[in-house]
């Protein structure tokens, strides 16, 4: 996908001249925390006009809105000779996976570092476009849960992005395409990954300025380290704003479907309310173990939020969504709660899903409390306690902490509870008076 008429890839242009031309697009944007941004994409071009005219369209959008500081960039540029030497010639065992973009290479770098070089395939989905976003945002994030970039290559119609190695690939690899040698996750590494997952976005959401729309939320674009610390990758269908208002309309609908949030699917409207409902079945997946749109199976359980919506809302039938793999072992309140908020997160109306600092802190109480803890909080005995004031304060810093992360998770939980009594009671109001409510749908 090439959308930029200057950047196609079947028109020669001086590597110099495009290294140029990138750092300095590169260096626009701050953020808070030391990130950095650029609205590269704010404005979709229109469709029929010519080439020349988006050309002059994609030029004007590569500089800074106002009001926005020009700061510099700690990104390295590559030659394509030092990442073919990095892949073994781009070898095919070093393949580490395949997606819109290109192939994905495991390398390493003169100075020993391992990373994973994802090369652009002229032919695919995405294309100069998705490389400068992607190179435009990650240049200047800096967040555990966002994955690095280490640099880029603009060698004449090559671009390549050069990320941090993560060492155990992506989220799907341990959740969706598991293996009968793999052991399943735990209930408690994967609200880990929940919460992490949202920790990203919430930066994306609520620190970067202008703030970031990540629209493909997914789990095969969740990376894990050693540690299971989840990192989100693959921004090239991110979108950066608004810088106006608290709406944002695209030209074109973009994502995966599956987690496209229903009023973005059918008005193109964007917010950021669309990735809280793209969370929304990302967290269903990990509670349930299903892909988002799954064909093998039958058709009335090929798309995940259509056959868990009649158990969403039932607490009765919460453990009929829970991935067999987990063999019960998972407590049914951390269940209950994480089910409420992945249906809060699915509901229809955008303006009523939470916000991210919230899913922050509801997911917070879930992965730092694994089954059997809660028990444990008050154990330590008081005479122990007071002999260390330091050790006192912190764990009531811990407690306040706890408790309040409970509450919200339990609020959210109440929520979801008093919205479908609601539900009830209108609909028997209508019932009374002779009106049939119209059928809605999650997605």
């Amino acid at each position: 996908m090439s959308c930029f008429s200057w950047f196609k890839t079947d028109k020669k242009m001086p590597s110099k001249r495009m290294e140029a031309r990138l750092v300095t697009i590169v260096k626009k944007v701050p953020t808070q925390h030391g990130s950095s941004l650029k609205n590269s994409e704010s404005n979709k071009l229109p469709h029929g006009h010519s080439n020349h005219k988006q050309s002059s369209e994609a030029a004007e959008n590569t500089e800074p809105p106002k009001g926005i500081s020009v700061t510099s960039t700690t990104q390295k540029t590559f030659t394509f000779r030092e990442l073919a030497t990095a892949t073994n010639n781009f070898h095919s065992d070093c393949i580490l996976g395949e997606g819109g973009f290109g192939r994905v290479y495991k390398g390493q770098l003169e100075d020993g570092q391992v990373v994973a070089v994802k090369q652009m395939d002229h032919n695919g989905f995405q294309g100069n476009r998705e490389f400068l976003i992607e190179v435009l945002i990650l240049g200047r994030m800096d967040h555990p849960n966002l994955v690095g970039l280490v640099g880029f290559c603009t060698d004449g119609d090559q671009r390549l992005l050069v990320y941090e190695y993560m060492s155990l690939g992506s989220l799907a690899d341990h959740l969706l395409d598991i293996t009968p040698d793999q052991v399943p996750l735990s209930w408690h590494t994967r609200m880990k990954i929940a919460h992490g997952t949202a920790k990203g976005l919430e930066h994306l959401h609520e620190k970067a300025i202008p703030p970031v729309i990540y629209r493909d939320l997914k789990s095969p674009n969740i990376l894990l380290d050693k540690e299971y610390n989840p990192k989100l990758s693959d921004f090239g269908l991110a979108k950066l704003g608004p810088f106006e208002g608290n709406r944002y309309f695209s030209a074109r609908v973009m994502g995966t479907f599956g987690y496209c949030a229903p009023e973005y699917v059918k008005t193109g409207m964007l917010t950021t309310k669309t990735d809280i409902y793209s969370f929304g079945v990302f967290l269903l997946e990990l509670i349930t173990g299903r892909r988002a749109v799954d064909t093998c199976r039958p058709v009335c359980e090929q798309i995940l939020v259509y056959w868990a919506k009649p158990m969403l809302h039932d607490r009765r039938r919460h453990h009929e969504l829970v991935d067999p793999l987990l063999r019960g072992d998972y407590p049914d309140k951390d269940l209950n709660q994480a089910v409420a908020l992945a249906a809060m997160c699915l509901y229809d109306e955008a303006s009523v899903r939470p916000i991210m600092c919230d899913i922050v802190v509801a997911l917070g109480f879930l992965a730092e409390v694994p089954a059997g803890s809660e028990e444990k909080i008050n154990t330590v005995p008081q005479y122990k306690r007071d002999e260390n004031p330091s050790v006192t304060g912190s764990m009531k810093q811990n407690q306040r902490t706890f408790d309040r992360q409970r509450a919200v998770a339990e609020a959210i939980e109440w929520g979801a509870m008093r919205q479908k009594q609601k539900s009830q009671i209108q609909e028997k109001k209508d019932q009374s008076q002779g009106i049939i409510a119209p059928k809605t749908s999650m997605l």
